[in-house]
């Protein structure tokens, strides 16, 4: 057994795979599945080391978290936001039988910026992060949330909203942030999405200051997918679940 953790609700019959960001847990994801309740039946992941799924074996790795993933669904859409979405790429690239549709929020295929892709991060707030999680890992979580709640329309309720969601299922092992960070800053998956099989919806925050929109506009074309863009931040799913929603679900009727 993997000993992913993955909690299943919604009243629908379309199955939907969601994966959360890097040091939350699939309860983050709460506002959203909230407002998709009654079209979809979620299948809503802890990814390793993270949430309920603490104590997993698996390393935090795409692939093989894909892997033990698709035994333990149902062919499904997957939605993946943040560094989720990279889960959720690989699982549409390796599996796409099993992957009906894909639908990466505020998740880019690159994170980091490089000569050829200026819509990535500094690699030096990537590693100063993964520095900073050996003296004092809270603190450095703390930042992070607070950096993503930058850009939405009201930065500090969001990063309360953030801080006590993000522990409601005890603290990350500081083990897979710091894999997390080293797939943040080593992962490139814009050569793979040309082959990208299943269609895609990507969701992007206006405001977002982690993962510039434009960096999704860019995703979609080269995936030949769909675009959505919110007024949001980083985490569009808390004050605009409702929007995020009615996107996934007409996207979801266009292409049922």
């Amino acid at each position: 057994m993997s000993g992913l953790y993955i909690e299943r609700r919604g009243r629908g019959d379309v199955p939907l795979v969601m994966l959360h960001g890097w040091a939350m847990h699939g309860g983050i994801l709460a506002p959203l599945a909230d407002a998709l309740d009654a079209r979809f039946d979620m299948y809503i992941v802890d990814l390793p080391g993270h949430g309920r799924s603490r104590d997993a074996a698996l390393p935090l790795d795409p692939a093989t978290c894909a892997a033990a993933l698709v035994e333990r669904v149902p062919p499904a859409m997957w939605l993946g936001w943040s560094m989720g979405g990279l889960f959720a790429m690989i699982a549409a690239l390796d599996y796409p039988d099993r992957v009906r549709a894909l639908i990466p929020v505020s998740a880019t295929p690159c994170f980091v910026r490089t000569p050829d892709w200026p819509h990535g991060n500094d690699v030096a707030m990537v590693r100063k992060l993964a520095a900073d999680l050996d003296a004092d890992y809270k603190a450095t979580v703390d930042r992070f949330i607070a950096l993503e709640a930058m850009g939405s329309a009201d930065p500090r309720a969001e990063t309360r909203r953030l801080l006590a969601d993000a522990y409601a299922r005890g603290e990350p092992d500081p083990r897979v942030l710091r894999e997390g960070l080293r797939l943040l800053e080593t992962t490139d998956l814009r050569p793979r999405l040309g082959d990208l099989r299943p269609p895609s919806l990507w969701i992007a925050g206006q405001r977002d200051r982690i993962v510039h929109p434009e960096a999704m506009r860019w995703s979609a074309q080269a995936a030949r997918g769909d675009v959505e863009t919110i007024n949001a931040g980083h985490a569009p799913f808390i004050g605009h679940a409702d929007e995020l929603a009615r996107a996934i679900t007409h996207f979801t009727e266009a292409h049922a």
